[in-house]
């Protein structure tokens, strides 16, 4: 993937502030510009996978596990009040570096974030699956 950023940054072609890393999986902290909150973190996978149709469930697995030890983390550093755990999948879910990845973003009482549009849909939302 000669044009992921997420890619070169495994590579090392680009910097990264990283917070953890392993054999899998590689955290850092976003470009200052895309930073929502104090402690804001993407998790993605070392191989590249699109996004979350692509990515076999053992890579997910081991995304997962370093998720929820850094949230922990996270809670206990920065005395967290809670936190978003965000993917997007696809550019009409406004998924915009397109390797698979995953944000944890901190949240505090009276941050005045808002990560839940609001809608009028009023129609049931039960499909088949």
């Amino acid at each position: 993937m000669n044009e992921c950023s997420f890619c070169k940054i495994i590579a090392g072609k680009l910097p990264s502030n990283t917070i953890y890393e392993n054999e899998h999986v590689l955290t850092f902290a976003p470009l200052k510009e895309h930073i929502i909150a104090k402690g804001h973190i993407l998790v993605i996978p070392k191989k590249h996978y699109a996004d979350f149709y692509d990515i076999p469930k053992e890579e997910l697995h081991h995304i997962i596990d370093v998720v929820k030890s850094i949230a922990q983390k996270l809670k206990q550093k920065y005395n967290v009040d809670g936190i978003n755990i965000l993917h997007a999948s696809g550019k009409v879910a406004q998924q915009s570096c397109f390797h698979f990845h995953i944000h944890l973003i901190p949240r505090y009482k009276n941050d005045d974030l808002d990560t839940w549009p609001k809608t009028d849909y009023k129609e049931g939302n039960f499909p088949e699956v």
